[in-house]
């Protein structure tokens, strides 16, 4: 019973951890968290987003706020609500991506000046986001919850499946944490789960949920695949990028859905 009671107690010390690290949302730290483990609920935490993020969007519609003007208030809340923790990883990722001596990237991705290439890329990223947000009519709210549990789910897989490219940093932890693959598989599970939500919804469209659940997966494996491929690894910033252009290219993916 002693350790049951210290399993909850752990793994609610690591659910308000994942709160505090991936959100704006105010923790008391003597809440004792454990920051050690918060990259396995990542996803979790990205469904409570896409939730809170589905739920001031149906807000605003029963304001009469228009479709479009809609949208760029719910990307201008994601942004709000994660700190700009995964945008901030997606311009010092392309900044460094830029750079063609190799050796050199680490160094430019470290810099704190956001560069050209890191400017145009958060522009084009949050156009693409609002652009086909905007395109979606129906079901937005459960699209939201897709979308950003997929997206960290992505996170989690780049962090367990390849190298972390510096000795410290802001992601360090994460691989430190994470010893196996294996480790992905109790959310993939949940973010199956949470794509069969959308047949249950619309049971006359299960084969899209066929290409939902395949189309999440692709695009986050994809994802940390190509920076990996790219970088020979990942660090704290290509963590954040993989979550950004998951959540990106999957809310396309949902205009053909």
């Amino acid at each position: 019973m002693r350790h049951l009671f210290s399993s909850i107690r752990y793994s609610v010390a690591v659910f308000f951890a994942g709160i505090a690290f991936y959100t704006c949302v105010p923790v008391p730290s003597g809440w004792g968290l454990a920051f050690s483990g918060v990259a396995r609920i990542a996803p979790l935490i990205g469904a409570l987003i896409g939730g809170f993020l589905g739920l001031f969007d149906v807000g605003l519609e029963i304001l009469g706020v228009p479709n479009l003007t809609r949208s760029v208030m719910v990307i201008a809340a994601w942004v709000g609500i994660t700190g700009g923790l995964h945008l901030d990883g997606v311009m010092d990722t392309a900044d460094g991506l830029a750079v063609t001596d190799p050796e050199r990237r680490l160094a430019v991705m470290a810099d704190s000046h956001t560069g050209a290439f890191g400017a145009m890329a958060a522009v084009l990223l949050l156009l693409l986001k609002t652009v086909a947000l905007s395109d979606l009519q129906h079901d937005r709210g459960l699209v939201l919850i897709l979308v950003a549990a997929w997206g960290r789910w992505g996170q989690l897989v780049a962090i367990a499946c390849y190298p972390y490219l510096k000795p410290t940093g802001k992601g360090a932890f994460h691989k430190t944490a994470i010893r196996s693959t294996w480790e992905v598989m109790p959310t993939l599970g949940l973010m199956l789960g949470f794509s069969a939500m959308y047949g249950a919804w619309h049971p006359e469209l299960w084969q899209w949920v066929i290409v939902l659940s395949g189309g999440g997966c692709t695009i986050a494996l994809g994802t940390g695949a190509w920076f990996n491929h790219k970088l020979g690894g990942h660090t704290g910033d290509t963590y954040g990028a993989v979550v950004e252009w998951s959540e990106a290219l999957l809310l396309c993916l949902m205009t053909i859905v």
